[in-house]
């Protein structure tokens, strides 16, 4: 629903003027460490809501440094990272109408930050169900958060289409038996999705 991730991180290393080699080397392994089947890491406590913000901003800021060898203020990181994540109005526009058309539609969000920066109130005219995964205690891609909001919908997993821009979630999803959609661009997930429902989407 918003702008790739990569331009939201790039704003913020740009407008701090952080070291982006260092910014790359931890959360390269991080991230590697999220998605495999080996030890669990701080991404996996944050996104499931077992670790503070302001503890993981600690351990973050702690591996980080400006481009002047400067420390990075870890009060208030997270908030900073995300400050350039925008809502696409197209994917707006596009779960609205499915929803409007009768279709049951589902946030499912592994969350970073605080909760409250999510679009609230939007919710209740986008959304029939809304997991995130600081507050379910799951985080994508363990198989029971997407489970858990397929039966919220009332629905199998095998009746459920999974939109999501990372691959290892849509490995996931298919291995329970939903049907994924890597999403990239608004365009071909428009004409992707409109495939798998057999009429055009908005």
């Amino acid at each position: 629903m918003t702008n790739p991730i990569a331009d939201t991180m790039n704003a913020w290393i740009e407008a701090e003027q952080i070291d982006k080699a260092s910014y790359t080397a931890i959360m390269r392994t991080w991230i590697a460490q999220a998605y495999s089947d080996g030890d669990e890491g701080p991404i996996h406590a944050l996104e499931r809501g077992e670790c503070p913000n302001e503890e993981f901003e600690l351990q973050l800021a702690s591996h980080l440094v400006h481009q002047d060898g400067r420390p990075v203020l870890a009060d208030g990181l997270l908030a900073r990272m995300f400050a350039a994540s925008v809502l696409q109005t197209a994917m707006v526009d596009l779960i609205r109408s499915l929803r409007q058309a009768g279709l049951r539609t589902a946030l499912l969000s592994n969350s970073w930050g605080a909760n409250d920066d999510y679009p609230r109130h939007l919710f209740g005219e986008l959304f029939d169900v809304v997991v995130i995964s600081g507050e379910v205690g799951m985080r994508k891609p363990e198989q029971r958060i997407f489970r858990h909001t397929a039966a919220l919908l009332g629905l199998e997993p095998a009746e459920c289409v999974f939109i999501d821009d990372v691959q290892a979630n849509i490995v996931a999803a298919e291995a329970l038996g939903l049907v994924g959609l890597h999403h990239r661009e608004y365009g071909p997930t428009a004409q992707r999705l409109g495939g798998l429902l057999g009429r055009p989407v908005a």
